[in-house]
């Protein structure tokens, strides 16, 4: 499958907005080729907020970032394959992440399991994210994390722990 539409918008509120919204969307027919370029999408969009906006993104944030679309760009292919699209949006110090897609089975964690071969995405997701939320739609799914952009002393997310 191929994708259907790459459109990377931003907008930028300055400090009378109500402070930096940058904002980026992307449009695909999800297929395993699109998970890299939903990956691409989620780099470039953190690399132009830090270049042309001035964002803070460091490092380990980029990284969970884009691990973050993979595990859900996975999900899609494989339980929802069609449509989808990917929202970010940094604001303050947060990257919010939004994916839709047609399916309508919500998500839902499964017990760990170090001898479970797979089906580990939702949990490294909630393991990584300030926040998770889900939510039907008239037609499908919206699922919406949120991933601090600041790094704590230790390099973790401010205000959050792994443990």
């Amino acid at each position: 499958m191929e994708q259907l539409v790459r459109k990377c918008g931003t907008g930028w509120n300055g400090p009378e907005g109500g402070g930096a919204v940058v904002a980026g969307s992307a449009a695909y027919d999800m297929g395993s080729k699109e998970i890299s370029l939903a990956r691409g999408f989620v780099r470039d969009f953190l690399s132009d907020a830090r270049l042309l906006r001035g964002v803070d993104v460091p490092a380990r944030a980029q990284e969970v970032a884009q691990l973050v679309v993979s595990e859900l760009a996975t999900n899609v292919c494989k339980y929802a394959p069609g449509p989808c699209l990917l929202d970010l949006e940094v604001n303050g110090s947060m990257l919010d992440i939004t994916m839709w897609d047609s399916g309508s089975v919500l998500p839902s964690a499964l017990h760990a399991d170090p001898a479970r071969a797979g089906q580990h995405g939702l949990e490294i997701v909630l393991a990584v994210c300030q926040s998770f939320e889900v939510r039907r739609e008239p037609v499908g799914k919206r699922m919406r994390v949120q991933i601090s952009l600041l790094d704590g002393p230790d390099g973790d997310p401010a205000g959050h722990s792994p443990w």
